[in-house]
């Protein structure tokens, strides 16, 4: 019979994460995706203890059309900043359903030399919640990571839809990864996803016409002219790159690191930290609140029997809502 893994205190969790035990590492990252309330407390401490040593990493958001080659890309890059002496934790936002599961549970097969390798840390990140419960188990699993000394955390969106703006709401630079002579260059791809952007890299050049590639390019270029200047001073840069080869990918690493030498020196870089940090204040309240809401005994008792007053048009839903909301206080 299998021995169950040793019973750790908050204190074991602390100095595992700190001295970099991977097994620790992925066992408090499970008890922040957790949804019993004793596991919640017990993350809170650890992240709380965790809190002095976070802070000091690179956070890179990574998002792409699909069949972009984002794993290829993500392991090479991530093969590159390794060689620079650098730690590499790769997570994922993925608030798809329980029944597609999502395709960053592949990525530790795709990923294999990145996943073995000792520098490197690939978690897959929960699916089947809400894009905001997923959102804030990515963000407390960031400082777990920068505290166990990984200095470069890389966020890629695997499901679609608003799971971009999530990502850039906790990430310092934001890279899109695109393909050239794929029709409409920008089909697919919302407006405000671009707008994102700090930088649009053109992936597999290899296997693209050069003419393809040149055209995509340039329109990548004029639509990045059509936005306002962004806050940060910083103007975004479209390069070329090819996962499979390696060519340029060394670029795009300098681009990141000229963004966070610009955006520090200009007092930026902290100053959206600090902001995102606020914002993290208040999505913790809407998060923290709905899951009270929606594990209040009295509420899962009613739930049921109210949304099928509303469907029989016996209520409105605004007065479904009120009932339900007096139920709980």
């Amino acid at each position: 019979m299998k021995n169950s893994p040793k019973k750790l205190g908050i204190e074991d969790y602390v100095e595992g994460i700190l001295q970099n035990d991977r097994t620790v590492l992925s066992r408090a990252i499970t008890l922040i995706e957790s949804s019993r309330p004793e596991h919640h407390e017990q993350a809170e401490e650890i992240i709380e203890q965790c809190l002095p040593h976070t802070g000091q990493s690179i956070r890179v958001g990574i998002t792409g059309v699909p069949g972009v080659g984002k794993s290829t890309f993500i392991e090479t890059l991530g093969n590159h900043i390794i060689e620079e002496d650098r730690k590499l934790a790769v997570l994922a936002i993925d608030p798809s359903s329980t029944k597609s599961k999502g395709s960053i549970l592949g990525d530790k097969t795709r990923m294999g030399t990145l996943a073995n390798n000792p520098k490197a840390y690939i978690r897959p990140s929960p699916t089947g919640g809400s894009l905001g419960g997923v959102a804030r188990k990515t963000r407390e699993t960031i400082y777990l990571c920068e505290a166990a000394g990984y200095d470069t955390i890389f966020i890629e969106t695997v499901g679609v839809g608003q799971s971009e703006t999530a990502v850039h709401s906790m990430v310092d630079f934001f890279l899109l990864l695109m393909l050239a002579g794929a029709g409409d260059e920008l089909q697919g791809i919302k407006r405000g996803i671009v707008e994102m952007a700090d930088a649009i890299a053109v992936n597999k050049i290899d296997s693209s016409d050069s003419a393809q590639v040149k055209q995509a390019v340039r329109e990548y270029k004029n639509a990045l002219h059509l936005y306002p200047k962004p806050e940060s001073g910083w103007g975004p840069e479209v390069t070329t790159c090819s996962a499979t080869t390696g060519k340029g990918i060394d670029v795009i690493w300098e681009l990141i690191g000229d963004y966070v030498s610009n955006t520090k020196e200009s007092g930026f870089f902290w100053e959206k930290r600090s902001r995102q940090a606020k914002n993290w204040i208040y999505e913790t309240i809407q998060n923290r609140l709905m899951d009270e809401f929606y594990n209040d005994p009295n509420v899962k008792k009613k739930l049921k029997s109210v949304e099928k007053r509303v469907l029989k048009g016996e209520v409105s839903s605004f007065k479904a809502a009120k009932m339900l909301l007096e139920i709980f206080r």
